[in-house]
């Protein structure tokens, strides 16, 4: 059995302000090694509980965030940048059962500590097929291409919220509670290790390989706080204007449709100026 965990920062234990996420900050050199903690507790949880192998994605911001040698030995870790489906790279190759997102957040315009999808601002909102989209909704979908199933989600309470629309039966461990978009109750890292140790070894039991969800058609809408943004999305080919400050898109697969998304964000970063955004 080989689980692949897709690991993202903001919604790690003890993180809920952009310095501690933002690497070269002291504050993120703190935070990386509560980061490493809730990972390595999911690995640990996912042994007990049977598994072979645990692969895990770094999917933060440089990709170059976790302390391997800090992890337990058994694991093997897939680090850096510029890889085909990004956040969840490794599960198109037909050897992964199961799929946990560890460290995750609720989406661009939604309440949520760090809220975004992808970029960290610019981008206001997300629909797919009219659902307003986090990166778990998004990944959720091309994980179910695959035959993958999501089957523990972590992360602060209402992206445990939001994880019951995209994997309702995955387990859910929730290390902080939302008080604003830059506050939250947080847990100690020692309960939290806990709480997502024994999560992923119950989570085991619903690993297994599903029928690939084909046959659908994808519709990703964005929406961007200026409309220079809007018109950079658009050199990218399909993606067209929709409203104001909004481009769509569609995609016969969400593989295609991810990479199309990680074509359109990289462009309008680079089109977002330092002071005036």
């Amino acid at each position: 059995m080989k689980i692949l965990i897709s690991a993202d920062m903001e919604g790690a234990t003890g993180v809920t302000w952009p310095a501690d996420v933002l690497p070269g900050t002291p504050q993120w050199e703190r935070c990386r090694s509560m980061f490493t903690s809730d990972v390595n507790a999911a690995a640990l949880g996912f042994y007990e509980g049977g598994a072979d192998e645990v692969l895990v994605n770094e999917a933060h911001w440089s990709m170059r965030n976790l302390l391997l040698e800090h992890m337990d030995e058994r694991v093997q870790m897939l680090t850096g940048k510029h890889k085909s489906l990004s956040m969840v790279e490794g599960i198109q190759h037909g050897d992964v059962d199961a799929v946990a997102f560890v460290g995750y957040h609720t989406g661009a315009g939604a309440e949520g500590v760090l809220a975004h999808t992808y970029l960290a601002n610019s981008i206001t909102g997300v629909w797919l097929n009219g659902i307003r989209a986090s990166e778990g909704l998004l990944n959720a979908h091309v994980a179910a291409e695959y035959g993958v199933p999501v089957v523990l989600v972590t992360g602060d309470d209402l992206t445990c919220v939001d994880a019951e629309g995209y994997a309702p039966g995955a387990r859910k461990v929730a290390v902080k509670d939302h008080v604003s978009r830059y506050a939250a109750v947080c847990r100690t890292p020692a309960r939290t290790a806990a709480d997502i140790r024994a999560a992923a070894k119950a989570a085991t039991a619903l690993a297994g390989r599903r029928a690939p969800v084909t046959g659908k058609t994808f519709t990703v809408e964005l929406e961007f706080d200026a409309e220079h943004l809007a018109a950079a999305a658009t050199v990218v080919p399909g993606a067209a204007p929709s409203g104001e400050r909004r481009v769509a898109y569609t995609s016969a697969t969400m593989y295609e449709g991810i990479r199309t998304f990680k074509a359109v964000t990289t462009i309008v970063s680079a089109a977002v100026e330092e002071q005036y955004g």
